[in-house]
């Protein structure tokens, strides 16, 4: 493994913001930590940047512990929600600013940060100053910055929650082909399950300092193991055994023998029918373009299904719902389950 967290520890008075968390990155990799204000994702870039020391725990970094290294010796490229750039150098000035201090050649300077200018798309502001920027520019800026030295692993702190919901979706994008094309290992808190999905090739999922579930978008969406990861990533119904017989009683059956207490089934998997003697009656209707959601009372309870586009069913509609095994997902109650 090209990193490897071991066993990181970190209190502050009474409060735990990591508990003996253990993860790690591969060579070339894109990880993001997801979770909820609070879960201990920022603390944790933070330990392995170096800019807060771990109670406990270690940190290897090709099989070496960096765990004591100061930050400016670990070779980490670092983006923080804020930019951080320097208002009185210009774009090029900043992007070149790592390069300089490290005693580079001006031509190999003046090289590398063309390179990265014309890499994020900015070559024609290269003489501009941050102030002078949007933010989306800007945060391009403190990404080329981060990546002109060659960093050994690239830490990405919220660094698109600042931007409106269009330059996000652009901005990350861009994000994950330059991390495609440059293959730096990389690690990237989010809140933003959507963003998390679209880039990452593992997710690290944590909650109240623990790590609850790692694994590739898919099997945390498709197959999350407790119900804070089932409602985090994503709508769900969550049902118990006694709800679930009510609506698809060859499911509640088949529930498997291993601590597993609810069913999780997602909005868009399950089949609805127009049925006049239906066990489900519409309640309400979304439409939001792509997708319509609807609201259901059934016996089990309220439900919520995902169609695509326009559906013509209207409140008050009896609906047949079915639901396939392949669908259903079992979780544990238990938020701070450990990942396998």
């Amino acid at each position: 493994m090209y990193l490897d967290v071991r066993d990181l520890t970190k209190t502050y008075g009474t409060f735990t913001a990591l508990d003996r968390v253990s993860a790690g990155v591969d060579e070339g990799e894109f990880v993001c930590l997801l979770g909820p204000s609070g879960c201990g994702k920022t603390t944790l870039l933070r330990v392995i940047a170096g800019l807060i020391e771990a109670d406990s725990g270690q940190i290897l970094l090709k099989g070496a512990d960096i765990s004591g290294m100061p930050t400016r010796q670990r070779g980490f490229g670092i983006v923080f929600q804020s930019y951080s750039l320097f208002p009185d150098m210009t774009v090029a000035q900043n992007v070149g600013y790592g390069l300089k201090i490290r005693g580079a050649a001006r031509d190999r300077i003046r090289k590398r940060v063309g390179e990265l200018l014309d890499m994020i798309r900015l070559p024609h502001l290269a003489d501009r100053y941050p102030g002078q920027l949007s933010g989306g520019q800007q945060q391009r800026v403190a990404l080329a910055r981060s990546i002109a030295v060659d960093p050994q692993l690239l830490l990405l702190d919220e660094p698109l929650s600042a931007l409106d919901a269009k330059v996000r979706a652009e901005l990350r994008r861009e994000i994950h082909s330059l991390q495609r094309e440059l293959r730096i290992p990389t690690i990237m808190v989010t809140h933003d399950q959507e963003e998390a999905l679209a880039v990452s090739d593992r997710i690290i999922c944590m909650n109240r300092g623990h790590l609850v579930q790692a694994g590739t978008a898919e099997e945390l969406y498709l197959r999350p193991q407790t119900r804070f990861v089932a409602d985090f990533m994503g709508r769900s119904n969550l049902l118990g055994i006694e709800a679930l017989a009510r609506v698809a009683p060859g499911l509640a059956a088949a529930r498997p023998r291993d601590g597993a207490d609810l069913a999780c089934i997602r909005p868009e998997q399950i089949g609805l029918s127009p049925d006049p003697d239906g066990p489900a009656r519409v309640r309400e209707l979304e439409f939001l373009g792509n997708i319509t959601r609807i609201g259901l009372d059934t016996p089990a309870g309220n439900m919520v299904a995902e169609v695509s586009g326009h559906s013509p069913v209207r409140p008050g509609d009896r609906l047949s719902l079915s639901i396939s095994s392949e669908h259903c997902a079992w979780v544990r109650e238990d938020a701070a389950a450990g990942a396998q």
